[in-house]
């Protein structure tokens, strides 16, 4: 397995759903190459697009995506527009909650972050 300690790809997507695909693809890339299950890879996707399709929905016309890797773990990081508000993350904290270890909307920096570890919550 390549040496993936701390790594970081930044991905810039239209704030539109038929872009939902390249971000779910990248993400179950990047899961692979933490040599993360075949399970928790499936987990990545669905946070990947939920995560995209909730902050796609916040005012913006560009979401910014942060993924950072090591061995066993991805984080992702996803901006969110000027519109964002915890209530409106019920539904996509529902889901991902369900696939991830963490999904955090933090309002005062405008960012939503998912984290999935190896063998984590499933």
């Amino acid at each position: 397995m390549p040496d993936t300690e701390g790594k970081t790809v930044s991905l810039t997507v239209p704030a539109e759903a038929e872009f939902a695909r390249s971000v779910r693809m990248l993400a179950a890339n990047l899961a692979v190459v933490c040599g993360l299950s075949i399970d928790d890879v499936e987990d990545v996707r669905m946070a990947a697009e939920e995560g995209f399709v909730f902050s796609s929905s916040t005012d913006q016309d560009e979401v910014q995506v942060l993924f950072t890797i090591d061995e066993a773990k991805i984080q992702i990081q996803f901006s969110l527009g000027e519109s964002a508000e915890v209530g409106d993350f019920d539904y996509a904290k529902l889901i991902l909650d369900s696939v991830t270890d963490e999904a955090v909307v933090d309002e005062e920096q405008g960012v939503l972050t998912v984290v999935k570890t190896m063998g984590g919550a499933a």
